[in-house]
C-alpha cells in the first residue's frame, strides 16, 4: 500500500519556525518528489543539553500557524509526547514501521553532517532512511560519513536561524519578513521570545 510512497522527515527545535525552514520544506518536496513531509519538533536535543527551548505547546502552535494549508507538510508530534530527550534513532524506527515500503528521507543540516557517527545507533540511521542534506547560505557542500548515504538540497538557501530571531525579537527589532506573517503576529501579540 506504501510502495509508491515518498516520505520527508524534517526534525528541530522550530523555535521558532521561520522562513528559512518553510523554503527547505518546499525545496524537499520539490526536488525529492515527496508525497508528504512532516516536520518533527524535538522535546529536547541530545546536542544541546543546556538549551531551554520555549515550551512545546507555543512552538506546536507556532508551527501550525506557518504550516496552514500547506497540504503536503504535517506536524508529528512524537517527540514531544515521548518527552526527554529526543533521538533521531527512536523516530525513524517509528516511521519505518508505519510505511513499511516508504522511502525515508531525513533533512539535516550542513552543519551536523560531520556529527552523524555520533548520534545514537548510527550503522541503524543509515539503514533506515537517505539522509538529505540542508546546505548553509554561502557555505561549503560536506561528506557523508560512511555508512550513511544522501543528496544536497539545492534549494532557496535562507541565510536566518530561530536563534537570531529571538534575538531581534528580545533586541526589539522586526522578524517581520524572516517569520510567516502569522508566526510572527503571534511571536509580537503573545510577547514570546523578550
Amino acid at each position: 500500500m506504501n510502495s509508491e510512497l515518498k516520505i520527508g522527515i524534517y526534525g528541530g527545535s522550530f523555535d521558532p519556525v521561520h522562513l528559512g525552514h518553510l523554503l527547505v520544506a518546499q525545496a524537499a518536496v520539490e526536488e525529492l518528489g515527496l508525497d508528504r513531509l512532516f516536520f518533527i519538533p524535538a522535546a529536547q536535543s541530545p546536542f544541546k543539553p543546556d538549551s531551554k527551548p520555549a515550551p512545546a505547546a507555543v512552538r506546536l502552535q507556532l508551527l501550525r500557524l506557518a504550516l496552514a494549508g500547506r497540504t503536503n507538510c504535517e506536524i508529528d508530534e512524537q517527540e514531544i509526547r515521548r518527552g526527554g530527550v529526543s533521538y533521531t534513532i527512536d523516530t525513524l524506527r517509528d516511521y519505518a514501521k508505519r510505511f513499511p515500503a516508504a522511502e525515508l528521507f531525513y533533512l539535516i543540516g550542513t552543519d551536523h553532517l560531520a556529527h552523524l557517527p555520533e548520534w545514537r545507533e548510527p550503522a541503524e540511521l543509515a539503514r533506515l532512511a537517505e539522509f538529505v542534506e540542508i546546505p548553509r547560505p554561502g557555505g561549503p557542500a560536506a561528506d557523508f560519513p560512511p555508512p550513511f548515504r544522501g543528496r544536497r538540497l539545492k534549494g532557496f538557501p535562507l541565510a536566518v536561524s530561530s536563534l537570531e530571531i529571538r534575538a531581534r525579537v528580545k533586541a526589539g527589532l522586526s522578524i517581520e519578513l524572516l517569520a510567516p506573517p502569522a508566526v510572527a503576529g503571534a511571536i509580537r501579540n503573545n510577547r514570546l521570545y523578550l
